[in-house]
């Protein structure tokens, strides 16, 4: 992460020099605005997407021993299909209606909760994309009012950190 953000800095400190000595005053105040918004936004996802992970693993590890379906066979066959033990004799074969009964039993015993719901959504009410956000928002706002919008350098800087970070991600990918 302190990588993305030093190629982050360097991309930024090079941009607003190329456009100073261009004397380009509007691209130069639109670029900063929208890149340092951009990147503030980009930098707080992934920092509160990696909270909510580490969370979760912290989490899963005290739950791995309760579950007897491992994460990738649930994904794979949720209503357990595809069971790798094979049937019994005596059991009998089960009516449409019995299969329907239980089917619906079992979507109304995996029915996500309000609890469930916000833990997922925790990531997406953080602190820093939120902070990030509303810079993202008064930026806008200020450039706006004061005239200096112009929606092609802005729009074309609001994108260039993503473009950075995507980059940076595949790097380090590719050095894993």
């Amino acid at each position: 992460m302190k990588e993305t953000i030093v190629v982050l800095v360097v991309v930024d400190l090079i941009i607003a020099l190329l456009l100073y000595f261009l004397g380009a005053e509007h691209w130069l105040v639109n670029s900063q605005v929208a890149f340092i918004s951009s990147s503030l936004v980009m930098l707080g996802s992934m920092q509160s997407y990696k909270n909510m992970v580490k969370q979760r693993l912290v989490g899963a590890t005290s739950l791995s021993a309760q579950d007897e379906r491992d994460t990738l066979d649930k994904l794979e066959d949720p209503y357990d299909l595809f069971d790798d033990e094979p049937k019994k004799e005596n059991e009998e074969e089960k009516t449409l209606v019995e299969v329907v009964k239980e089917e619906r039993a079992n979507l109304k015993k995996n029915r996500r909760s309000i609890v469930q719901t916000t833990k997922d959504a925790k990531a997406s009410f953080s602190f820093y994309r939120l902070g990030a956000y509303g810079v993202l928002i008064l930026g806008f706002f200020y450039l706006n009012s004061n005239h200096f919008l112009k929606l092609m350098p802005y729009l074309i800087f609001l994108t260039l950190p993503t473009i950075v970070i995507v980059v940076m991600l595949m790097k380090q990918s590719d050095e894993n």
